[in-house]
């Protein structure tokens, strides 16, 4: 199936990710892109180039029919639904398709029978599946791991993420999914934190297992929630005072009772207006990772989130990344066994340069 000189990829789903992978495959020298599915009417039948924004025509019309893109000659599919769906992922490994994802199986349960069936259908379809991301992904288990070879006698591991929500534009996604806007009981009982907490779980026992941790059964998940004290304009809809506006979460590993592995989410809408008066720490939006150990050894990420909230509502950098390691893994996770790898499987992967610098 495989085409000697590129790898044929299709992108399933055109939200921020699904566009920015979109970028990213056309601009990587051993990929191309074979098609692509969408959820909405409007983009269906329409040229991708059209549905990305740009003038020019790519040649690859998107399509909402499952049938047809499971029956193209392609090699992988980057997976990139608001919420995965097993019988979807089960399908396309089935049709022979590799798949890179952002949303599931970072480092999944082989024990639990979904993972199990999931690991059947890529094995029956000779192919391979890889969950990646940043947060979680490489801000969580990648990059600590890296870094934590520059240290010895490690007590704690944390990879956390600061950052201001006024800059995503998802409203539906900022308002039913995330919650803000809502009352701390909506917020609080909504989906988000189960949506969250198994990829940030996977994040903290795949550090724990490969640094051997010695740590308790279960992993604490702590939430938090700040609400405005005044009105905050989001853009798309106002913030009105005793409505949620921050968000925390806090996974954590335990030895002892006490955490030695940390992952940590910290959503503000802006550091004004809040109660409690929650803010960045001086240092503004940032994914943070840091070692404790002999000696401890940090790591600041910037970068990953825009410099305006003007400039987020147009590209969001963090979305965007999250899309590039995905799509950058691809050459590697096609040449892999089959099964699912994480990334303690594969080799280290890298960006590509620039077109006009390609060798």
């Amino acid at each position: 199936m495989t085409n000697l000189s590129r790898l044929r990829v299709v992108q399933w789903a055109t939200g921020g990710v699904g566009k920015a992978a979109i970028e990213c495959v056309l601009n990587h020298p051993q990929l191309e892109l074979a098609g692509c599915w969408v959820h909405s009417a409007d983009k269906n039948d329409r040229d991708v180039g059209e549905i990305l924004g740009i003038t020019e025509s790519i040649g690859v019309t998107a399509t909402s029919s499952i049938d047809d893109v499971l029956a193209l000659d392609a090699d992988c599919v980057v997976y990139s639904p608001l919420i995965p769906n097993d019988d979807e992922v089960i399908a396309i490994l089935r049709s022979g398709k590799n798949v890179v994802t952002p949303v599931g199986w970072v480092y999944p349960d082989f024990s639990h029978p979904a993972v199990a069936a999931i690991v059947d259908a890529a094995v029956t379809g000779g192919v391979t599946l890889h969950g990646s991301g940043i947060h979680p992904g490489g801000i969580t288990e990648r990059f600590p791991l890296m870094v934590s070879s520059l240290s010895s006698a490690v007590t704690h591991v944390r990879a956390e993420e600061f950052s201001d929500i006024r800059t995503y534009n998802a409203p539906d996604v900022v308002r039913h999914i995330m919650g803000f806007g809502g009352t701390p009981e909506e917020a609080i009982g909504g989906p988000m934190a189960s949506l969250l907490e198994n990829g940030f779980k996977m994040s903290v026992r795949m550090i724990a297992d490969h640094m051997g941790f010695d740590i308790e059964p279960n992993i604490r998940t702590i939430q938090d929630i700040a609400v405005a004290t005044a009105d905050i304009d989001y853009g798309p809809f106002t913030i009105e005072p005793g409505q949620v506006a921050a968000r925390r979460f806090r996974w954590q590993a335990l030895s002892g009772g006490e955490p030695v592995i940390t992952a940590a989410v910290n959503w503000l809408m802006g550091e004004e207006n809040l109660e409690p008066a929650w803010d960045f720490g001086g240092i503004g939006e940032r994914f943070e990772v840091e070692i404790t150990g002999d000696p401890t050894v940090s790591l600041t990420f910037k970068g990953l989130q825009p410099p305006s909230v003007a400039e987020g509502l147009q590209r969001n950098p963090g979305v965007v990344a999250t899309a590039n390691h995905c799509v950058n893994a691809i050459p590697d996770v096609c040449a892999a066994e089959p099964g699912i790898k994480t990334y303690l499987d594969l080799p280290l992967f890298a960006g590509r340069p620039a077109p006009g610098l390609q060798s």
